[in-house]
């Protein structure tokens, strides 16, 4: 089956979970976990929550595993905490949930990146990978990198992910 068949095949809506992970943002401020919610809602899918907690990893563990149980979200959508910063903890709490990482995403996301902000792309750690049925973004907390892993990755293959993981 080629790639536009698969396309074509994929899920149309996905239910989503969008989690900001920052120590200094609030609900006002947090633009980037905002464009998260808004381009999957244009995009057609479905926002069930969204959350803000601290970069805590014990606490960003213990609130996406809960979700994982839900049978209401297919995609978990993380913004922050993808850095290099001593706080920076959101892939030590989540990659250990993951069945199969994905490393093409935090490789093609760094080579955009790259494009756009030269080699300080070197420094993030975004990620995604599988949990079950389930797909997870780690994306960086910059609105601006958020837009661009959003816009260029994960919209045009969300609904295949997903379907992929239904078979």
């Amino acid at each position: 089956m080629s790639v536009v068949e698969h396309r074509g095949a994929s899920a149309g809506v996905v239910p989503c979970y969008v989690l900001t992970v920052s120590d200094s943002r609030s609900r006002e401020t947090d633009t980037s976990g905002q464009a998260v919610a808004s381009l999957l809602v244009e995009a057609g899918h479905t926002i069930i929550d969204h959350a803000l907690v601290p970069d805590e990893p014990a606490r960003v563990a213990d609130l996406v595993r809960g979700v994982l149980q839900r049978g209401d979200v297919r995609a978990i959508i993380t913004t922050g905490g993808t850095g290099i910063a001593p706080r920076d903890s959101t892939v030590e709490a989540l990659a250990g949930l993951f069945d199969r990482q994905l490393p093409g995403f935090g490789e093609l996301f760094r080579m955009l990146s790259f494009e756009q902000i030269g080699p300080a792309a070197m420094l993030s750690r975004a990620t995604a990978g599988t949990a079950g049925r389930h797909v997870l973004f780690l994306l960086p907390g910059s609105e601006h990198a958020v837009r661009l892993a959003m816009t260029r990755l994960i919209l045009p293959e969300l609904g295949h992910v997903v379907r992929e993981l239904s078979r």
